[in-house]
């Protein structure tokens, strides 16, 4: 006779934390429900053994199925990316979810908040996170809450705000929050602990404080971060920048906008530090330091996209698109697509058969002229083709890019071995839909300073008139077969 794993419900998984924590559950081979505004989107996301529900936690009405047969749950919510009153919507969310949690007789929620000491004066969005777990409590059902400072990893909201602002900035005129002390911790060490309020054995309900053993500044992050990229970058601390200020300058010169980065600024002016050392005492986890949380996150931006993101959550960017592409993280992607009435088989062939004597579809001329440019610059230009016109393999030459990802008839991810000021990959994706196919082209840059967005931004125009053109080509080869 064998037992049914248990099913854990999932909140946030559109999100940077969830998405990742997701991943993991999975690996410890649990059944995960996860509780979406927008299932449709989600499920592009996770794979098949994934039961997605649709729900929300600001209407009471929606959540009664997403706790059926549950003993613990996620909760990884906050409204910091919304509009209007944050701290009243939060409200209205957790007591939502702790009524539908304590009427289905749930054993143990588990929930991500954010440290602070409550005898100082929180900003809003610090004690609008204590209240949440007090909310939580009232439900009668154990609480598991960790409470974290900064989270260091690749896409994170505050790695990005960092990498950013590094990045781009060689003198930066830095506001009093810059010196605040914190406790950031890696990304990997945080998903451990939240596993780990899976098996804590005990019933009662719990506080941990989380971090990792370097308590730092702002200003100590962004050296450190400067440090292992190799950066000489100045600060220069300023008494006069108020919040809004503040969050405008943010939302100017890193991802963030200025809506989140008004909220956020506004906390980073408490402390966020551990005080009570019972996490270290009760948890086999011993979380690494800044600098090796930095370097591992460094070498996860490296390699790819990040796995999830902070700006993948469904309500950080409401759709918000701005010319010359839409800003995720400290990348610019311009994405595309069209739908056509053919198998995907049908619809990824184009894509299989790009470069080399097929070319690119479209003004063959400017791919010319760009490679060119590319070999009088020390580049690889366009003379290493292709190895064969039909089949693909990943780390092969393609051109003047290099085959990253793919997966036949499904999807082509390239990364460009061209000398740009940054780092471009250009990719394609084919999903069923309907009785046709969906073909997405999408464009991602990742600018070093101001000359890489000087770059994309110069030759924007071009690359408008060359990816809209490149993609209806492609639509009209496969629907010529």
């Amino acid at each position: 006779m064998t037992t049914q794993s248990p099913t854990v419900l999932l909140t946030g998984a559109s999100g940077y934390v969830g998405g990742r924590l997701l991943g993991r559950l999975r690996a410890r081979g649990l059944k995960v429900r996860c509780l979406a505004r927008r299932p449709e989107n989600l499920r592009q996301r996770v794979s098949g053994d994934v039961e997605i529900v649709a729900g929300d936690v600001s209407d009471a009405s929606t959540l009664d199925s997403a706790f059926v047969g549950i003993d613990t749950a996620y909760y990884l919510v906050h409204s910091m990316n919304d509009t209007g009153s944050f701290e009243e919507q939060d409200r209205v969310a957790a007591t939502n979810f702790a009524d539908a949690a304590r009427q289905a007789n749930v054993k143990r929620i588990i929930y991500l908040g954010g440290l602070g000491d409550d005898d100082e004066k929180l900003s809003p969005h610090l004690r609008s996170r204590h209240e949440v777990g007090q909310i939580l409590k009232q439900s009668g059902c154990q609480v598991v809450e960790f409470r974290a400072s900064i989270v260091i990893g690749s896409g994170s909201l505050s790695f990005e705000l960092v990498r950013a602002l590094v990045e781009r900035l060689p003198v930066m005129i830095c506001p009093r929050w810059v010196s605040v002390l914190t406790q950031p911790i890696a990304i990997e060490d945080l998903l451990d602990y939240l596993i780990a309020g899976l098996d804590w054995p005990e019933t009662e309900s719990r506080v941990f404080e989380i971090g990792g053993p370097s308590q730092v500044s702002y200003g100590d992050i962004m050296r450190e971060y400067a440090r292992q990229r190799q950066l000489k970058r100045w600060l220069i601390s300023v008494p006069v920048l108020t919040p809004r200020l503040s969050s405008l300058w943010l939302g100017l010169v890193t991802p963030v906008y200025a809506r989140v980065g008004r909220k956020l600024v506004d906390s980073m002016r408490n402390p966020t530090i551990v005080k009570d050392q019972t996490a270290l005492q009760t948890f086999d986890i011993r979380p690494r330091n800044l600098a090796d949380a930095i370097t591992r996150a460094v070498i996860n931006e490296d390699r790819d996209l990040a796995d999830t993101r902070w700006s993948d959550s469904l309500s950080s960017s409401r759709g918000i698109m701005s010319w010359g592409g839409v800003r995720f993280g400290s990348r610019i992607v311009d994405s595309r697509s069209v739908t056509v009435d053919v198998p995907p088989a049908q619809a990824f062939a184009p894509i299989r058969r790009i470069g080399g004597k097929q070319g690119w579809y479209f003004a063959s001329f400017l791919w010319t002229i760009r490679g060119f440019i590319d070999l009088l610059l020390g580049g690889v230009g366009l003379r290493r083709a292709r190895r064969d016109p039909e089949e693909l393999r990943v780390g092969e030459v393609l051109d003047w890019w290099r085959v990253e990802e793919y997966q036949p008839n499904q999807k082509l991810r390239l990364s460009a071995e061209m000398k740009v000021p940054g780092r471009a990959w250009l990719e394609f994706t084919v999903e069923p839909s309907g009785t046709g196919s969906v073909i997405r082209q999408t464009a991602i840059f990742d600018p070093v300073g101001f000359l890489g967005l000087a770059y994309w931004y110069g030759i924007y125009p071009i690359h408008v008139l060359v990816f809209k053109g490149m993609l209806k080509n492609i639509a009209a080869a496969a629907i010529k077969g």
